[in-house]
């Protein structure tokens, strides 16, 4: 596993979507209005958008382009055009920081 420092929990605005690129890997980390931090992928599978640049409802992240939203715990669309989900990745945090490894995904039972 090759975990990498993204910020402070601290940091990161509530129900806004900050993102990063870890190994080429372009991640959309939220946390959500309960403080629970999430990582998914963020590009959009309808267009190549970025989802960090949309907007965060609920236990979603709404791609501003067309409106698909994907959920922040599975990655599944939630609404249309796009069908296909987005990854989610596993997070670490220690003593207050978000730690991410690009190439661990979460298993997400459909």
């Amino acid at each position: 596993m090759s975990l990498t420092l993204v910020c402070s929990v601290a940091e990161l605005p509530f129900n806004q979507a900050y993102r990063v690129v870890l190994e080429g890997v372009p991640i959309a980390v939220v946390k959500d209005s309960a403080g629970d931090v999430h990582a998914i992928g963020d590009t959009c599978t309808h267009g190549d958008i970025s989802l960090s640049e949309g907007f965060v409802e609920g236990n979603t992240l709404e791609c501003w382009a067309h409106g698909s939203a994907f959920s922040l715990k599975t990655g599944q669309p939630q609404s249309l055009p796009a069908y296909e989900p987005v990854p989610v990745y596993e997070i670490v945090i220690t003593d207050g920081n978000v730690f991410i490894d690009p190439t661990v995904t979460k298993e997400i039972p459909v």
